[in-house]
Formats: structure tokens, sequence, C-alpha cells
């Protein structure tokens, strides 16, 4: 059974980092792109990053690039999101996602992600 856990979620004042992890269990990891989506306090979704299973390419939205670093270590199961400069409109909860199903035009639908973890809150405020 596929099993996604976030963690590294917090409260964080503007500018500050967080790095969130996301560990995996179940399936194998390392065959799996994995993605970032965040749910956003008016509770539209975005994706965030993803980064495919040769840890080769890896996919950010426009509104964190520059910002958020997504990397993976296949031997812990894990795959990070390292946030820095962190804006108010990061607030959300982050979630982690798997997939086979995607490349460079679709790493951002959600639709084709198939197991989700369950969130980590993530609130920039001062």
């Amino acid at each position: 059974q596929v099993h996604l856990v976030e963690s590294g979620g917090g409260f964080v004042q503007p500018g500050g980092s967080l790095r969130l992890a996301c560990v995996g269990s179940g399936f194998t990891f390392g065959a799996y792109t994995i993605g970032w989506f965040r749910r956003l306090p008016s509770l539209a979704q975005e994706a965030v990053s993803a980064i495919d299973a040769d840890d080769r390419i890896k996919y950010y939205s426009p509104s964190v690039k520059g910002r958020f670093t997504i990397s993976r270590d296949n031997a812990k199961n894990t795959v990070y999101l390292q946030m820095n400069s962190l804006k108010p409109d990061d607030t959300a909860i982050y979630s982690c996602a798997i997939t086979r199903s995607v490349g460079r035009s679709s790493w951002d639908l959600s639709s084709l992600y198939d197991d989700w973890g369950p969130g980590t809150q993530v609130t920039v405020s001062s």
C-alpha cells in the first residue's frame, strides 16, 4: 500500500526558510516522479514543483522558481522542498504526490498523480 507523509511545515516570518520532506513507502520510490502541490487558503490548488525519477529534471512553477529547490534521496525514499525567501502568498497546505505519467508539459496536472500525502501546513506571516 502506497504511503506518503509530509513533514517540515510550520510558522515562519516573511523572508524565512523551511524545508519540507516527503517520505514514501509501499512502492518503488526511485521509479516515480514526485510532485509538490499546495492548497491555498482560498482552496485553490497549485502545482509547486516536481522531480523526475532519475533526479535529472526538476520543474518549478513561476511563482516559486528561484526561491524553492526540490531534491530527492532515493536511498531514504525522501523528496525535499527547500523553501527560501518565503512570502505570505506561500501560505498553504503542501502535499506531495507520485506519478509515472507526466512530462515537461504535464508535470503540473494534479489529475495525473496517483497517490497523495495528507499535507503539511506552511504559514508565512509577520
